[in-house]
Parts: C-alpha cells; sequence; structure tokens
C-alpha cells in the first residue's frame, strides 16, 4: 500500500464511522436495554475508527520517505481546476499522529464521562455524540492531507459545523446552545476571508492545487490581499485577537470536546494551515507583521485573562488561547519548525490537563475552584498527571512545554538580533518581549490552578469522598501524561531531526524541511532568563497562597481582577460595536420588509379585494333593474312578435 493511499484513507476511516454512528437507529427513550445496546454499538465504532485512523497516521509517518502527493482532476470550469488528492510531507505525519492520539483518548474517554448525569447528557444523546466526534476528527485529518485548497476548505468548515453540534450537546444547559451559536458565527465572520484568499489565489494560479498555488507567480498585491484574508480565517478558528472571544465561552461543552477542541481540532487548524501555505507568507512580510502583532497581543491578553478566572476549564480556555499566540509568534519570526513543535508538544499537555480537570468535575460536582480544594489525597493519580500538564505549560524543564516554548523564544530572539527573518527585526523584538511576559504570567496561573483545586482544606462538603476515577477516564489520562513529560526531549539539538531525517529525508519545500538541526533550541544563557521569570512566577502565586492562609492569590490583582476576569471587556466592545448595529440593521430590515414589502403585498391584496367588494354591491344592487329590463324588453319583443303575426294573417 503506497504512502499517498495511507494519507486518502486518514479521513476515510473515521468518515465512516461517523457517518455509521449517524445511521444507528435510535433506541427508544427510556428503554434501558435499548439505550445500553445503541451506546456500545455507537462506542465501539467511534473507538475502532479513532484506532484505525492512528494506525494509519502511524504507518505514514514510518514509511514516508520524503515529499508524496497524488492529484487527479475532479472539476474543470471555466479555466480553474480542482483536483482530488493529498499532499503528505513531515509535518503532516507528525500533525496526524497527534491529532488521532487525542481523538482516540476522548472516545475512550467519553464512554465513562458521558455515562452519568449532570453537567453531562444522559445515555441516549451519546450515540451522536460519538458520532460527530468522529466527523470532527475526519474534518481535521482533511485538513492535513488535502492537497488541494477546496478539500482543505471542506474540512475547514466541517469542523465549524461539528464545534457547533458538539458546544451545544448538553441543551439543558442554557449556556450551551448560546456558546455554540457565537462559536458558529464568530469563526464564520473569519471564515469569510478564509473564503475569498482561497478564491483569489485559486483564480490568480488557474487551479487550486497547492502545488500549483505555491509555485505560482501571483504578484505581490495579489499575495499580499490574499494572505491578508487567510489571516482573517486563522484568526477565527484559532481563537487570536480579535476573533478569540468564542473559545471561553465554549466551555459550555463537555469536558471531552474541550481537550478535542483545544488540542487536536479547530483552534490548531489556523496554525497548520499557515505552515502549509508558508512560501506565500514567506514571500509577504506586510502579512507576518500582521500576524505577529496579532500573536503578541493575543498571547499576553489570553494569559492575563487566565490568571483571574474562577472555572477551571475557562482557565485551560485562556491559557490555549496564549499558547496558539505562541505559535502564530513563531510563525511571525519565519520559524515553522518551533511552531509545529510546540503545537505538538500543546495537543499532549493540553489534552492531558483537559481530561484531567474532567476528572476533577465528576468527582466535586463543580468546574469552580473555589468550591475545591484538598484533592492531591483523594486523587493521587490526577494530581500528579495534572502536575506534569501544568509543568509542561509553564516550560518546566525538562517536560515537553519547555523545549518547545524555549524554540519559540530562540526563533525570536534570533530574528530581534539578528534581523535575519522575512519579518521585519521589531517584529522578532515583539514576539520575545510578549514571549518572555508570557512565561511569568503562565507560571503564576498555573500555580494558581495548581494550589487551589489540590491543596489546602477542601471547601466545599461532598455527599461522597472524591476519588480517581475510573479505569476508563483514568487510562487515557495515563497515556496522555507521557508524551507530555517526554515529547520535549526530542528537543535536544539536532536530535530530533536526525531521527525524522532517518526514518523521513525530506526536500527544502514548503514546510517539509521540518524541524531542520538549525530550528530547535540550543542551549544558552539566553535560556536561563525564561526559567528565571517562570521561577518569579511560580513564586509569587505561592506567597500569595500562603499568606493568605490558603486562600486564592488572585486578590493580589487588585483592581485589575474584574479586568482580567473579564478579558479586558473585549467581549462587551464587540458586543457594543459589532452585534448592536448587526442586530439594529436586521431590526430595521426586518421592519422594512413587514412594512414595506409585505405591506406593498398585502395592501394591493387588500385593495383588489376592496374594489371586488365595490363591484359586488353594485353588481347586487342593479341586478333587480337589469331583471326587470330583460323582462320588459322580453314583453315587447313577444307583443312586437304577436303583432306582426296578426298583420300578416
Amino acid at each position: 500500500m503506497s504512502v499517498t493511499t495511507f494519507g486518502a484513507l486518514l479521513p476515510a476511516v473515521p468518515l465512516l464511522a461517523g457517518l455509521t454512528g449517524l445511521l444507528l437507529p435510535p433506541s427508544p427513550r427510556g428503554a434501558a436495554i435499548g439505550e445500553a445496546a445503541a451506546r456500545r454499538v455507537a462506542a465501539t465504532v467511534g473507538i475502532a475508527g479513532a484506532a484505525g485512523a492512528l494506525a494509519l497516521a502511524v504507518a505514514l509517518l514510518v514509511t514516508l520517505d520524503g515529499p508524496a502527493e497524488s492529484s487527479n482532476t475532479w472539476i474543470e470550469l471555466g479555466g480553474l481546476t480542482v483536483t482530488l488528492g493529498v499532499r503528505l510531507d513531515g509535518a503532516a505525519a507528525l500533525v496526524a499522529v497527534a491529532v488521532t492520539t487525542v481523538a482516540l483518548a476522548v472516545q475512550i474517554y467519553s464512554t465513562g464521562y458521558l455515562r452519568q448525569g449532570p453537567p453531562e447528557e444522559p445515555d441516549h444523546r451519546y450515540p451522536p455524540y460519538a458520532a460527530q466526534v468522529s466527523l470532527f476528527t475526519a474534518a481535521m485529518l482533511l485538513v492535513v492531507v488535502s492537497g488541494d485548497l477546496i478539500l482543505l476548505l471542506v474540512g475547514w468548515e466541517v469542523m465549524g459545523l461539528c464545534s457547533y453540534l458538539l458546544i451545544a450537546h448538553d441543551r439543558r444547559l442554557p449556556e450551551a446552545p448560546a456558546a455554540a451559536m457565537k462559536a458558529f458565527l464568530v469563526t464564520r465572520v473569519g471564515d469569510v476571508g478564509f473564503l475569498l484568499g482561497i478564491a483569489l489565489l485559486g483564480v490568480s494560479a488557474g487551479s487550486f492545487r497547492i502545488a500549483d498555488v505555491l509555485t505560482h507567480d501571483h504578484g505581490t498585491t495579489t499575495l499580499t490581499a490574499a494572505c491578508l484574508l487567510l489571516l482573517a480565517g486563522v484568526a477565527g478558528k484559532s481563537a487570536q485577537f480579535p476573533l478569540h472571544t468564542w473559545l471561553p465561552d465554549a466551555m459550555a461543552g463537555p469536558t471531552p470536546i474541550s481537550a478535542l477542541i483545544h488540542a487536536a481540532t479547530m483552534v490548531a487548524a489556523g496554525v497548520y494551515a499557515v505552515t502549509r501555505l508558508w512560501p506565500l507568507f514567506e514571500a509577504t512580510p506586510t502579512a507576518l507583521v500582521v500576524l505577529g502583532v496579532m500573536a503578541s497581543v493575543t498571547l499576553l491578553l489570553g494569559a492575563l485573562a487566565a490568571t483571574a478566572q474562577d472555572d477551571i476549564k475557562r482557565v485551560l480556555a485562556w491559557s490555549t488561547v496564549s499558547q496558539i499566540g505562541y505559535m502564530t509568534g513563531a510563525l511571525a519570526v519565519g520559524s515553522p519548525p518551533a511552531a509545529l513543535f510546540h503545537l505538538l508538544t500543546h495537543a499532549a499537555f493540553k489534552a492531558l490537563l483537559f481530561l484531567a480537570a474532567g476528572a476533577v468535575i465528576h468527582a466535586v460536582g463543580t468546574t469552580l475552584m473555589s468550591r475545591m480544594g484538598g484533592l492531591r489525597r483523594s486523587m493521587p493519580v490526577t494530581f500528579w498527571c495534572t502536575v506534569i500538564g501544568l509543568g509542561a505549560l509553564a516550560g518546566v524543564p525538562p517536560l515537553s512545554g519547555f523545549w518547545s516554548k524555549e524554540g519559540v523564544l530562540a526563533a525570536a530572539e534570533q530574528a530581534a538580533l539578528h534581523g535575519d527573518g522575512p519579518a521585519p527585526a521589531w517584529v522578532g523584538w515583539l514576539v520575545w518581549l510578549a514571549g518572555l511576559v508570557g512565561v511569568a504570567v503562565t507560571a503564576w496561573y498555573a500555580t494558581r490552578l495548581l494550589l487551589g483545586t489540590y491543596f489546602g482544606a477542601p471547601r466545599t462538603p461532598l455527599d461522597r469522598p472524591p476519588h480517581d476515577p475510573q479505569a476508563v477516564l483514568r487510562w487515557p489520562v495515563l497515556a496522555l501524561a507521557v508524551p507530555a513529560a517526554l515529547l520535549g526531549l526530542a528537543g535536544f539539538p539536532g536530535w530530533f531531526s536526525r531521527q525524522l531525517q532517518a526514518t523521513l529525508p525530506v526536500a527544502p519545500d514548503a514546510v517539509s524541511d521540518l524541524l531542520p538541526p538549525d530550528a530547535l533550541i540550543h542551549l544558552t544563557p539566553t535560556v536561563l532568563l525564561p526559567l528565571a521569570l517562570l521561577v518569579i512566577g511560580a513564586g509569587l502565586a505561592w506567597v500569595g497562597w500562603r499568606r493568605g492562609g490558603g486562600a486564592d492569590p488572585v486578590a493580589a490583582l487588585g483592581p485589575l481582577r474584574p479586568v482580567f476576569a473579564r478579558a479586558f471587556r473585549l467581549d462587551d466592545v464587540q458586543h457594543t460595536l459589532v452585534v448592536r448595529p448587526t442586530t439594529a440593521i436586521a431590526r430595521a430590515a426586518r421592519t422594512a420588509d413587514e412594512r414595506v414589502v409585505d405591506g406593498a403585498v398585502t395592501g394591493t391584496g387588500r385593495a383588489v379585494g376592496a374594489l371586488g367588494g365595490r363591484l359586488g354591491v353594485l353588481h347586487r344592487a342593479a341586478l333587480p333593474r337589469a331583471a326587470a329590463a330583460v323582462l320588459a324588453g322580453a314583453l315587447l319583443i313577444g307583443l312586437a312578435a304577436a303583432a306582426l303575426i296578426g298583420a300578416t294573417a
């Protein structure tokens, strides 16, 4: 079997699982045996689809010996060509493994997580849920392996639909449908730009095949416009400023879906799309400047907002916004390898953190850290997995996040000091300084989360003592703890690259030169600065916690606390500048439609009816006179005829 066949089957396997799950006959609600059987079948299909996709992704990673592509013409219309095919390289193989690993963990974890009652749905909602997770996975894999921009766009949009359905899964929660609609609409704003950017590139090249788009000379103006339009879609999907506001609200969805969205699908798609089309962005300094500013603002905004959240899932959500800022910052300074490396490590430790948080939520029955505490001894497995995840998030060596985050900072520092990147040197300075501040803030809120959840005295009496989750919830968490802890060890200078070169001898084409030796972290004295900032941030959180006698150190933020908690009120700004005017315009359009268009139609009908009624009245009034006239006429004609007959006789 060829590597391109592996690539084509990657999205096909979970797609088949998803369609099969959606076509399963529904079981009668309330019929316990029917629901149990439907659940078992749906779980088997979903897990089998994710496991099959993971096996294919690993096979692709092992057998790929260089960039590979297959392409067949699908549509030719008006000088434009759309193809069906795959485009594979080292980046695609690695990201596919990350996506399928997280998807399999989520499918297994969900079988236990959704079995219980509130805050999740009961069993009869599980079969469509499992099918939608499979479709979500298939859509992201289509983005990963697609060799044509139209196919990539299909996967991009299907992810938007699946996110809407899955965020709104628990329909008993009033915030869930609203959060799903917000996610759908905010990302659609960016997707309009993404669609226009793809159309512009395709029309310019005469083909939507990625290879043709990358090699075509589009011209500076066209290329700049297209890349800026694509960045709008990246901002929406990857929750970057100013289209970041949907992601924290999306926490109304089930916790496993939060893990899937944050670690493997939606938010990773934007970063991957830029690396997929990197030659275009590399030739567009204007787009990289915009990306660098967007990344720096998002990085700091997300980190500061995470400091003041009480909901454990919202802390992790704002953390994702910030960490994606590191990835887009690496892209802005010209280092796709550093961005992809952080994408891979982030997938491991963020999925780990969300699934561990799900175990805590089920144990204590709340998402609020102010009602947790003292779980370290009663949930030791979950505690140590959370320590690994938060350590990787904060960048504690030798955990994975240290190496990948240091790779981003090293790339930004290189661009700032030497100015040899595709963007101006000041972009490197901006990303580097924002990244350093982000290190300290991340360490602060990670330490706060750990202390507030697992240390101190329990803050809420529970009906039953908390404990580590059942095996079906515990093993996915333990499995993800391994790459979260060890994946970063591949970041030693040249080691990861040599391993890749041994199995994936790739050519310097697009992003196929993944992780060359000079793209990884080099241990220099400048590494000490991020480590010092990490210690300072974590130390300040610990000191605040100790001085407060185990109280939340967030009080130390003082008047900044409500500002950070509301994320600088940017959601309110969007509501004022966008939502209210749009609603007013829609209301005016509705009024005009009802009073002008509908009024004209109904008014015409009423006028015709009134005229008909008037004519009817006249007709009814004239009927006796007309009858008398007819009778008189007939009488006169009869008399005339009789007289004529008599005269003739």
